[in-house]
């Protein structure tokens, strides 16, 4: 177990913005961080930082935490898991309450599968540099293709032996099961034989976005028209290849610096350009694009340049991928790389300035390429030419910005020398069919989406039996409660000045400090009032043992609680999306209240207006009791009960009012 020392480095040491900033591109919004939602799809910025408070809330679909639920949630790790990685990228040393032995027996499945392909990484690695067959062979092959030492380094490349188990021999022998090794692909087992997957091959480790091995793709050397030229891992708990991009963990910096991602096919590709300074590159490793894969760069850019060899059949095939692009709302330009060349073999062969120059001044965007492409075998044929023309307005028609698709419009009409009514004509025609295709299959309706407001959907929409029932709505005391419980972990523990009572009218009132947290607990344990709600009560009694301690609690107390409810509340609770900019209201000498500068009456308000609702809740159920009981002395008793609630009531009233003014 990691001992609690090493648990209070990594939270006090891990920095939100820069966690997250390993797999969101953020942009500076007032005193905030906003970036798209890795947790949902989404277009519009919703997610946001606060760099002060150290946690993060997306205000679309709720989620919300810190540095460690953050990469719990984003990795699927647990939570010594997510520890291990803060601490490993802030150098933090793990101190163990108990032996490694012991702490390797308790992991999960998938840390399993992790500790396996990190074996096999740097087995493979270790191979290529130091045994005779790998250096004869996988780094022969490297080396001929003009790969430094350092780059090989770099993307971890290795080698696969010849012989028909010795990886798997290997780690058996290190102690590694056969059933890890065969979930991750390494080890075939048919009956009671196994042989490796990967024999005979070059090496090219799969990183996720933290940097992780999750697979393996095996290019094969010798020529065996029986052997595929390359394999790759079968999926598994860790590595799903829709959701994974080759060379993102090694490009993703310089894709944001650069706000452009080029797109290739295969591995040798990324390598190369990478090498030759094109470092803003990532591959879909051979496989079809896929939506998550897009999602994937449209978090960081919303910029991809699809870089294509010369086989005009191989890029027809591919303009699915385009319109994918396009209906998630990202820009789309490609390069076209001479006939017979492809970027790897493109970069070897000239220097880094002609590369550049090359990519810059062939890039064309989707509209310009698509036209140029197929007016070639259109030619004359008007037939040809309409359905051309038919299958350019079909991409655009998935573009989600109305904008860019009148821009794109406007262009078909000036490149095809076609009427732009025509063209809009012709697109909501194949819009409106699209509409109809996705409401057959269940999907959304409507044209554009419709923007739900942020304060709409955090709220809720109310239930038929909510809007049908206003006496439970009422009486409900949990907007209350959570008024109460948000006091407390905003302002907790800052000092408020209160008068208090003197013993006789004449002299004026004495004046004195507390916090926030003594008074809101004071004043209802003090009344004898708790919290219907339990998981407010679990908060609130965190406060009451503090105060009886003569403690305070900050809010990283409630941030870092290892109930993870807890944590989540008080992320939802102290965490405010906008703020105004202190330079602003200096500029305009326009200074806006605060809860904070009023922050005694608020207080009161807060926990009065508590206070009134379980009054009132109290007052009718003493109605109902009094209609209903036939006990004339129990009535009696309740009525009594009742006069005491209804002045109760008047002098919350009266304290409410005084508040007010």
């Amino acid at each position: 177990m990691i001992s609690k020392d090493t648990i209070d480095k990594v939270f006090d040491t891990a920095r939100i913005e820069e966690v997250v900033g390993d797999f969101v591109a953020l942009k500076q919004r007032g005193v905030n961080k906003i970036g798209l939602c890795p947790f949902h799809n989404e277009k519009t910025p919703s997610f946001t930082i606060s760099t002060a408070k150290g946690i993060y809330k997306c205000f679309g679909c709720g989620a919300g935490g810190n540095s460690v639920k953050f990469v719990m949630e984003h990795e699927k790790y647990s939570y010594p898991e997510a520890l291990r990685y803060l601490a490993q990228k802030y150098n933090i040393e793990i101190e163990e309450d108990a032996s490694s032995e012991e702490d390797t027996q308790i992991r999960s499945e998938r840390e399993s599968q992790y500790v396996v392909l990190a074996h096999a990484q740097k087995y493979y690695s270790d191979i290529l540099m130091q045994h005779k067959e790998g250096k004869a062979i996988g780094l022969s092959y490297f080396k001929e293709r003009g790969y430094t030492e350092e780059i090989i380094e770099q993307f971890q490349l290795g080698y696969g032996l010849e012989s028909w188990d010795a990886f798997t021999k290997e780690a058996l022998e290190k102690g590694y099961k056969i059933e890890y090794l065969e979930k991750t692909g390494f080890t075939i087992v048919k009956e009671d034989k196994h042989y490796d997957r990967f024999r005979g091959r070059v090496m090219f480790p799969i990183h996720n976005f933290s940097g992780k091995v999750i697979g393996f793709g095996g290019r094969v050397l010798k020529k065996d028209p029986k052997a595929a030229k390359y394999v790759n891992s079968p999926e598994s708990e860790v590595y799903e290849k829709r959701r994974v991009l080759y060379g993102i963990y090694f490009s993703k910096k310089e894709i944001v610096a650069k706000d452009n991602c080029y797109l290739v096919e295969g591995y040798t590709d990324v390598i190369t350009l990478y090498q030759s300074g094109i470092q803003n590159v990532v591959s879909s490793s051979g496989t079809s694009l896929t939506e998550d894969q897009i999602r994937l760069i449209r978090r960081i850019t919303n910029n991809i340049t699809i870089l294509y060899d010369g086989d005009a059949a191989g890029i027809k095939a591919s303009f699915r991928g385009i319109d994918l692009i396009l209906k998630e709302g990202l820009n789309v330009r490609i390069v076209l790389f001479p006939e017979g060349e492809d970027p790897d073999s493109y970069a070897r062969k000239v220097s880094r300035d002609e590369l550049h120059e090359f990519l810059q001044q062939n890039s064309k965007d989707f509209i310009a390429f698509k036209t140029g492409l197929l007016l070639e075998e259109a030619s004359t044929d008007p037939v040809k030419k309409s359905a051309l023309i038919r299958e350019i307005i079909e991409s655009v028609a998935v573009i989600p910005d109305p904008i860019s698709r009148s821009t794109f419009l406007h262009e078909c009409s000036r490149t095809m020398d076609i009427s732009e009514q025509i063209l809009i004509a012709e697109l909501n025609k194949i819009r409106r069919k699209n509409v109809d295709q996705n409401r057959r299959r269940g999907g959304d309706f409507r044209q554009d989406p419709v923007e739900i407001p942020i304060s709409e959907y955090n709220n809720g929409f109310p239930s038929a039996a909510e809007t049908s029932n206003e006496r439970t709505t009422a009486l409900s005391v949990d907007p209350q409660e959570r008024d109460v419980i948000r006091f407390l972990l905003n302002f907790g523990d800052v000092k408020i000045e209160l008068q208090t009572k003197s013993s006789s009218q004449d002299e004026p009132r004495e004046e004195g400090e507390i916090t926030v947290e003594q008074f809101i607990v004071n004043e209802l344990t003090n009344d004898g009032l708790g919290f219907e709600s339990e998981l407010y009560g679990k908060v609130f009694q965190d406060y009451v043992e503090a105060v009886k301690g003569d403690k305070t609690l900050d809010q990283q107390h409630f941030l870092n609680h290892p109930d993870p409810e807890v944590a989540q509340l008080c992320v939802d609770l102290v965490f405010s999306p906008h703020s105004l900019s202190k330079n602003w209201e200096e500029k305009h000498q326009v200074y806006v209240a605060t809860e904070e500068m009023s922050l005694r009456k608020a207080v009161e308000r807060t926990v009065y207006s508590l206070k009134m609702a379980k009054v009132k809740r109290m007052i009718d159920d003493h109605r109902e009791k009094i209609k209903n009981t036939e006990d004339e002395k129990q009535r009696e008793e309740l009525l009594k009960e009742y006069g005491g609630l209804l002045e109760a009531k008047k002098y919350i009233s009266k304290v409410l009012g005084r508040v007010v003014n």
